[in-house]
């Protein structure tokens, strides 16, 4: 498979969100750091390097709608879930100007993420930041090995930090 989630390969790259949708927008994981790319644009709009960042986090939403702002609202009337345009995001502290917050959204790809892609997808950017291995994320050999292993994983599955766990564990950091 694939994609995981939000995280999709993009030709021989890794990416979060889906450019090609309207005025898309896309985080690229590459080698040197996370690239902020809008649909159209030859370069990308920021590259933050994997070295500046000292924490980051994902959120994800399950349909395209919840990342509206009027699917934020409903969302919000629920109280179980992320939502609204900072739904699908992608956070975390960079040494950039002395341990700066940072945040960027994406586009949310056409297709429904499942609870458990996305439980799994943003599981792999905490366990990555928690182990301090981000850089990893910037690997597509690891990261497809990594989401070849998480993509099967049945819906029921409990625990699902757990086996993104166990599979870091056995591909290495």
């Amino acid at each position: 498979m694939q994609y995981l989630g939000p995280l999709e390969l993009v030709g021989d790259r890794w990416a979060i969100g889906d450019p090609k949708r309207n005025e898309g927008s896309c985080l690229v994981l590459a080698t040197e750091g996370i690239e902020h790319r809008l649909r159209g644009e030859a370069a990308p709009r920021d590259v933050v390097p994997w070295s500046s960042l000292r924490s980051l986090g994902l959120r994800a939403t399950m349909k395209p709608w919840m990342a509206t702002r009027t699917g934020g609202v409903i969302v919000a009337a629920g109280g179980y879930m992320d939502g609204g345009p900072a739904g699908c995001s992608l956070s975390g502290m960079c040494d950039r100007d002395r341990s700066t917050p940072w945040s960027v959204n994406y586009t949310h790809h056409e297709r429904t993420y499942t609870s458990m892609h996305m439980a799994l997808a943003i599981g792999l950017v905490a366990k990555t930041s928690e182990a301090k291995v981000l850089h990893r994320l910037g690997d597509p050999e690891w990261l497809s090995a990594v989401v070849s292993r998480l993509a099967p994983t049945p819906r029921w599955t409990p625990l699902p930090v757990r086996r993104v766990s166990e599979v870091i564990e056995l591909l290495g950091t």
